[in-house]
C-alpha cells in the first residue's frame, strides 16, 4: 500500500536539512557504519545476481559440478554478508534515529520553557502538542526507514543501471525506455494523489474537530434533543472526507501496480528480443540469465526511492516546524537585581545562604557593592500603557499604588484589563509606556524567576498535575515540608475534604484532578500558593468555581492568608472584595472610579449601579 503523503514542503528545503545534517553530524561514526553496511547489503544482492552469468557459461554449460558447487558456495556467501549487513545497518540505525530524536524533543521541550507566555497565548495546545506528535514521529518513521532505503535504493538502481549496459547496452536502451514510463507515470500518480490527500487531511481535521465538540456537549446535545441533526452533520462531514480519500487512495494506490506491470511489460520484450539474440549468437545464454533477472528486479528500488524520497520531503517539512519553533524569540530577562535571604545585624541587612523568614532585593551597584531592599510587597503603576496588539491598548496611562499589607480589588467587564495588570506584575508581558515598581525597584531590573518567586497567585482556571495532593500543593513551593503542606491546606480549608479522601494527602489524582470538584481543585490551588508564604498574592477570580457556602469557609483562611500581605482580587462577586483597601472599577483599560466599598457606593456610579444589581459583569 502506498504511502499517504501531503502536499506541504518544507519553505526552505536547504536550511531544513542543513539543522537536521548537524543533529545527524554529532553520531557522524554510527551513521557512517550504518552506511557502509547497506553499501555492502546492495552490493552482495547486485554482486549476487550478476554471479549467474559465469555459472551458466563456465560451470552449468561445462558441466562442471565442482567448479559449481564452491560457486554456489561463493554465492551463499555473499548472500550471507548482505543478510548480516542488513541486519545490522536496521539495528544501528534505530538506535541513531532515536538519539537523534531524543535529542530534538529535549531540546524542543526545552525551547519550550523559555518562551514567553505571549507565544502560548497565540498559538493552540493542538497546535505545540502536534509538534511533539505529529512532526516528530513523522522524522522519527523517516529516520528510522528512509535514510538506509535511499541509500539502499539509490545503489542498487545505479548498481542494476550499471551491470545491465556491461551486460548488454543493446538490450539496455529497452530497459531504459521502460524506466522513462515508470518515472513519467509515478510523477503524474504522485502530484494528483498530493493534491488530494492534502484535501483530505483538511477534511480529516474537520471530521475530527466536529466528533470532539460534538463528544465534550454531550449533556447540552441530549436536553436539546439534537441527536439526529449532529448524525446528519458528522454524515455530510464523513462523506466529504470519503470522497476525497477515495479519489487519493484511488492514485496513489495505482502507483505500485503499475510501475510494476510496466517492468513486467519490460521484462517480457527484454526476454523476447534477448532469446532472439541468443538463438543468433549475439548475446550468451548466461549474460541474458542475470540480464533478465536485473529487469525483473528493477521496479523495487524504483519504487522505493520514489516513496522514500516523498516521505523524507514531508518529515522535512516536520522538521521545518520543529526549527522554527527552536528559532522563537526566548523570554527575555535583563534583570540584575536578586532575591536572597537576610538576618538582622543590629539595625543592618546581612544577606545569607541559609533559609530564613526574611528576604531582601539584592540590588547591585558600583565597585562590586549591593544594596539590600527589604521585601515588603510595595507595588505602583505609574502612567502605564500596554497593548497585547500594537494598533490597541488596552491599559491607557493606568496609575495605582499597593502599599505592603494592603487589599486591591479590581471590578468591571470582560476585557476591561483587569488580568491584564496581574500578567504586567509578573512580567508575563512589558508595558509600552511608564513603570512599575516593586518596593521601589523597577520590575525591569529585577530578574524575572526571583520576581515570580516573590508573588504567589491563584488563577481562576486550576491546573493540577498528574501525582499525588501533596505533590501538588508542594508545587508551589518545592522543598516545603509536610507540615508546611498540611498548614497551607489548612489556611485553604482544603485539609478537611483530603482528609477524608482514600488516601489523603497521598490520594494519587490524575487528569488535571477530574476525581474532584471544581471547587476542591480551587481550594488545592489556593492551597498551593499560601505553601509558598509570598509577600504579594494574585487572585484571579479565585473563587469563581467556589459555591457561597464554601467561600465563606474559606474566608477566614483567605484572611490569615492575605494578612500582612499585598493582595490583587479580581472577582466577579462583589461581595468578595467589600473589605479591600481599595476598589478600582475598570473599563476600556482605564480606572475610572476608585476608593472603598463605603466611598463608591456613596458616589452612586458604576460601582453602586453594580452592586445594587442595576448594571452585570459581562
Amino acid at each position: 500500500m502506498a504511502r499517504q503523503i501531503s502536499s506541504k514542503k518544507p519553505n526552505d528545503l536547504k536550511k531544513t536539512l542543513a539543522r537536521l545534517l548537524s543533529y545527524m553530524g554529532r553520531h557522524k561514526f554510527l551513521l557512517g557504519i550504518v552506511a557502509l553496511l547497506v553499501t555492502f547489503s546492495s552490493l552482495a544482492n547486485l554482486l549476487g545476481t550478476y554471479m549467474l552469468k559465469p555459472i551458466i557459461n563456465d560451470y552449468i554449460s561445462t558441466y562442471d559440478n565442482e567448479g559449481l558447487i564452491k560457486a554456489i558456495i561463493f554465492i551463499a556467501c555473499i548472500y550471507l554478508v548482505g543478510v548480516i549487513s542488513s541486519l545490522g545497518y536496521s539495528q544501528t540505525m534505530v538506535r541513531v534515529a532515536q538519539k537523534i530524536i531524543y535529542e530534538i524533543r529535549k531540546d524542543l521541550f526545552e525551547k519550550l520553557q523559555k518562551l514567553p507566555i505571549r507565544y502560548f497565548d497565540t498559538n493552540t495546545h493542538g497546535d505545540i502538542m502536534s509538534h511533539f506528535t505529529n512532526d516528530v514521529d513523522t522524522l522519527s518513521d523517516a529516520l528510522n526507514n528512509s535514510f538506509s532505503m535511499i541509500i539502499q535504493s539509490s545503489i542498487q538502481i545505479v548498481g542494476t543501471l550499471t551491470l545491465i549496459f556491461i551486460l548488454n547496452w543493446q538490450l539496455s536502451l529497452l530497459v531504459l525506455l521502460g524506466y522513462l514510463c515508470m518515472f513519467a507515470y509515478i510523477k503524474y500518480s504522485s502530484s494528483k494523489s498530493k493534491k488530494y490527500f492534502s484535501y483530505q487531511q483538511k477534511d480529516l481535521g474537520l471530521l475530527n474537530g466536529y466528533i470532539k465538540e460534538m463528544i465534550s456537549g454531550q449533556k447540552v446535545i441530549k436536553v436539546f434533543n439534537h441527536e439526529k441533526e449532529n448524525i446528519e452533520g458528522f454524515i455530510k462531514r464523513n462523506d466529504e472526507l470519503k470522497s476525497v480519500a477515495t479519489k487519493a487512495l484511488n492514485y496513489s494506490q495505482t502507483m505500485v501496480p503499475m510501475v510494476v506491470s510496466i517492468s513486467y511489460i519490460n521484462y517480457a520484450l527484454v526476454a523476447v528480443v534477448g532469446a532472439l539474440m541468443a538463438l543468433r549468437g549475439l548475446s550468451d545464454v548466461g549474460s541474458l540469465a542475470s540480464y533478465l533477472v536485473f529487469v525483473r528486479q528493477a521496479a523495487m528500488p524504483i519504487n522505493q526511492f520514489t516513496m522514500q524520497s516523498n516521505f523524507i520531503l514531508v518529515a522535512l517539512s516536520g522538521a521545518e516546524r520543529i526549527f522554527e519553533v527552536m528559532d522563537e524569540e526566548p523570554e527575555v530577562d535583563k534583570g540584575n537585581v536578586t532575591l536572597t535571604n537576610v538576618y538582622m545585624k543590629g539595625e543592618e541587612l546581612v544577606a545569607c545562604e541559609e533559609k530564613t523568614d526574611l528576604w531582601a532585593w539584592k540590588h547591585p551597584r558600583k565597585n562590586n557593592t549591593y544594596e539590600l531592599v527589604p521585601l515588603a510587597g510595595d507595588v505602583r503603576f505609574e502612567n502605564v500603557d500596554f497593548a497585547y496588539d500594537e494598533n490597541k491598548l488596552i491599559l491607557k496611562d493606568l496609575s495605582l499604588f499597593a502599599k505592603p499589607g494592603q487589599k486591591i480589588a479590581f471590578v468591571g467587564s470582560t476585557g476591561a484589563g483587569k488580568t491584564t495588570i496581574t500578567n504586567l506584575i509578573n512580567r508575563f508581558y512589558d508595558i509600552k509606556k511608564g513603570q512599575i515598581t516593586y518596593d521601589g525597584i523597577d520590575i525591569k531590573l529585577i530578574k524575572k524567576d526571583d520576581l515570580r518567586r516573590s508573588l504567589g497567585i491563584v488563577l481562576q482556571d486550576t491546573h493540577l498535575f498528574t501525582g499525588t495532593i501533596k505533590d501538588n500543593i508542594r508545587y508551589g513551593k518545592l522543598d516545603a515540608s509536610d507540615e508546611e503542606i498540611i498548614k497551607a491546606a489548612k489556611i485553604a480549608n482544603a485539609h478537611s475534604f483530603i482528609k477524608r479522601l482514600p488516601k489523603g494527602y497521598d490520594t494519587f489524582i490524575t487528569n488535571d484532578g477530574a476525581s474532584l470538584s471544581q471547587g476542591q481543585r480551587q481550594l488545592l490551588a489556593i492551597a498551593r500558593a499560601a505553601v509558598n508564604d509570598p509577600p504579594v498574592l494574585i487572585l484571579d477570580e479565585a473563587t469563581s468555581s467556589i459555591d457561597t457556602r464554601t467561600e465563606k469557609l474559606i474566608e477566614k483562611g483567605m484572611d490569615q492568608l492575605m494578612e500582612g500581605r499585598t493582595v490583587f482580587v479580581i472577582a466577579h462577586r462583589l461581595s468578595t472584595v467589600r473589605n479591600a483597601n481599595a476598589i478600582m472599577v475598570l473599563d476600556h483599560g482605564r480606572i475610572i472610579e476608585r476608593g472603598t466599598h463605603d466611598e463608591l457606593i456613596d458616589q452612586k456610579g458604576v460601582y453602586y449601579q453594580l452592586y445594587n444589581g442595576m448594571f452585570e459583569l459581562s
